[in-house]
């Protein structure tokens, strides 16, 4: 089996000669043989770029630019890897994210240049793709073929950084045969076709932009078309411009879409399909309803380690079973067994949260490749020689998978375990809100206690009186569910990847400069959060010694 595995080196140098559209960007249109013959002669020059004895690695600090996927596919030829570096990263971390990863070898593009300014960069060559400078650079090299030789399945081709909600991001690795198999199943999943195009508009330094959807692309032989940045108002422009059938989604991007203006044509595109995470099943029926595309959540560890397929029959709510071969399982993080399945009550309402709610992990062979110069992490990612996701879920009595949110996404209320993920699902319902988010914030005494964060849709008010009968109608909010704090914002704060940026909710807690509201306990209608109301909760969490709690 091993001599079938194939090489991302391959896919690239099966473009060369294929005269079709292969990659759309803001209007321009280049054939799959020119971007093969493109990365052919980045392959060379990086040849010629790395020293010996060097780590064959190369930082990628771009938007998506046609540079991006041509560096990729030059690194696969060249047998060397790529580390996607965040623009959202400043100063020392930015440095540490370049230098920690080996690069000797940085391509950027003018915009981002300030970003390095003053950084302290030893041995990195920093290649600027918009200049003549860089033009010239290449031009030697403009008569390369792509060669697949070099390059084996056993090659690292990424160092995707995983964002951490403490201590510096880690960079997992992707080797060429593990990506390669990923474009190839995906293909097989959604029935992927030489002239399909993938719209990417998820930033490519992240693993779900090249996994999900350039990889794919690359394995079918469709065409791809960029994004520099995502754009929710640039969204549908796009698709109809380059004929996109496929595009991917991380975050908050499906609420953002769905918060422009809707038009009477919202639904005459080409598009079939939206793959992604956290859309919320509310939200993927609007989009469906609205733009008449069909969205499927999966789930994917980013490190490759566990795996969830959606197939037919798949209940409402519930993400799919497990991929085929894998020994997923939902496990108490304390006691290592597993927990027992869900149970729900007519109305859907899970019953036994606290039970039924674990970890998910990976107990049989995985691909996890590791993660770059970090063993520590590696350890704490494969305890007791299982995979652990730091991902909640629980299962039902058909081995049908739910998501409950991430680890750090638990909250414990009156010694009750809650998932945020669960709360989240529930509260977008309400139909003002345009985006929501749910964590813990500690309780004076202990435990925790439920904060939501609302985005509104444009020029609504926050109702409180309206938002409370909201949460008595809903059947399935437990009673230990309705938040204690609700912040209204004019915009959900994200990260680079349009995921909410829940440490930086969670440590400005209900001292924040935004207004907040709150249901003081034993009250019963939620009222603004006012200055003497904060100083006499912080009087509370002084007396229990709680106060150095609040903003971690």
């Amino acid at each position: 089996m091993g001599s079938m595995r194939r090489t991302v080196a391959e896919l690239v140098a099966e473009r060369w000669g294929d005269h079709r559209p292969g990659l759309w960007f803001e209007g321009r249109v280049m054939s799959h043989h020119r971007v093969a013959a493109g990365a052919a002669a980045r392959a060379a020059l990086l040849a010629d770029l790395l020293p010996p004895g060097a780590e064959p690695h190369l930082g990628a600090l771009l938007d998506n630019t046609p540079e991006y996927p041509m560096w990729l596919s030059g690194a696969a030829l060249a047998g060397a890897a790529v580390a996607g570096i965040n623009p959202t990263r400043r100063g020392p971390e930015l440095a540490r994210d370049i230098l920690h990863t080996e690069c000797r070898v940085l391509v950027t593009e003018r915009t981002h240049l300030p970003l390095l300014d003053g950084l302290e960069l030893p041995g990195v060559r920093v290649l600027v793709t918009d200049t003549e400078a860089y033009a010239q650079l290449l031009k030697p090299y403009e008569g390369a073929k792509p060669d697949p030789a070099r390059a084996s399945p056993d090659d690292r081709l990424l160092l995707y950084f995983t964002s951490g909600s403490t201590g510096a991001p880690k960079a997992a690795i992707c080797t060429q045969g593990r990506l390669a198999a990923a474009g190839q199943s995906l293909v097989d999943h959604f029935g992927v076709r030489p002239d399909d195009t993938h719209y990417v508009c998820m930033p490519m330094f992240h693993g779900n932009a090249v996994i999900a959807d350039w990889a794919p692309a690359l394995a079918a032989g469709a065409a791809v078309a960029l994004r520099r940045r995502f754009s929710a108002s640039g969204f549908l422009a796009d698709v109809r411009a380059s004929g996109a059938t496929y595009f991917t989604y991380v975050g908050r991007a499906v609420q953002y879409l769905l918060a422009t203006p809707a038009r009477p044509d919202d639904r005459d595109n080409p598009l079939r399909t939206g793959f992604g995470t956290e859309a919320g099943a509310v939200d993927a029926a609007r989009f469906e309803e609205r733009f008449g595309v069909r969205l499927v959540e999966g789930y994917g560890s980013s490190e490759g380690g566990a795996a969830v397929q959606r197939t037919p029959g798949t209940p409402a709510g519930a993400i799919g079973r497990a991929a085929p071969g894998s020994d997923l399982a939902v496990v108490d993080p304390a006691t290592r067994s597993e927990c027992p399945h869900a149970v729900f009550s007519e109305d859907g309402r899970l019953l036994n949260g606290s039970d039924a709610i674990g970890e998910l992990v990976n107990r049989g062979s995985n691909p996890f490749e590791g993660y770059w110069r970090n063993p520590e992490a590696e350890a704490a990612r494969l305890r007791d020689g299982w995979y652990w996701t730091g991902d909640l879920f629980y299962r039902d009595a058909d081995g049908y998978l739910y998501f409950a949110g991430r680890t750090d996404d638990r909250l414990r209320v009156d010694s009750e375990n809650l998932a945020a993920a669960m709360i989240e699902n529930i509260l977008a319902r309400y139909e003002s809100a345009a985006a929501v988010a749910v964590y813990a914030v500690p309780d004076p005494v202990a435990g925790d206690q439920v904060m939501a964060t609302l985005a509104l849709e444009a020029a609504e008010r926050f109702d409180p009186l309206s938002f409370s009968e909201f949460l008595l109608a809903q059947p399935d909010l437990g009673t230990k569910m309705a938040p204690r704090f609700v912040r209204i914002v004019r915009r959900m704060p994200v990260t680079a990847t349009n995921k909410i940026h829940r440490v930086g909710l969670r440590r400005e807690g209900f001292r924040c400069p935004d207004p907040v509201w709150w249901r003081a306990p034993g009250e019963t209608a939620y009222r603004r959060l006012e200055e003497a109301d904060v100083e006499e909760l912080l009087v509370r969490y002084r007396e229990r010694g709680r106060e150095d709690l609040l903003g971690r």
